[in-house]
């Protein structure tokens, strides 16, 4: 049973701390293996030159991943991050970026993860991440 975005948006505010919050993500799509998450552009997430900071894409891409893997459960549930590997490929300038988290191997410890970071309007991804969760217990 998937998530709804409004479902999953939900989880972000329930489980996340408030600094992840303070991103402003948004849910705007959950499907059986995958959610797209929607990081709006802010001043204050840029780095010197006023591109989007890799921190913030880095997080945001985090953050998505849980999500996907949330609405591939059906629920929200305790997981670790155990690698995440991130490229940057093209700086982000004064827009929205979309993140859409896809799992490639969902198991019963582990769920693998590849995550593409677009700006709003474009094709070509800004950033490219891998992500390995861990399920505890």
């Amino acid at each position: 049973m998937t998530l709804t975005p409004a479902e999953a948006d939900q989880i972000l505010a329930d489980n996340f701390a408030p600094w992840v919050q303070a991103l402003g993500l948004s849910v705007t799509e959950t499907g059986d293996r995958h959610a797209v998450l929607r990081l709006p552009w802010s001043d204050q997430l840029a780095r010197e030159g006023g591109a989007l900071s890799g921190q913030a894409l880095t997080a945001a891409a985090d953050t998505a991943g849980v999500i996907a893997v949330s609405a591939a459960l059906g629920a929200y549930g305790p997981m670790t991050t155990v690698q995440q590997s991130i490229t940057f490929q093209r700086p982000v300038l004064g827009t929205d970026v979309l993140i859409d988290a896809r799992l490639t191997k969902l198991g019963r410890r582990l769920a693998f993860l590849d995550i593409t970071l677009t700006a709003d309007g474009t094709e070509s991804p800004a950033a490219h991440a891998t992500t390995l969760y861990a399920f505890p217990g």
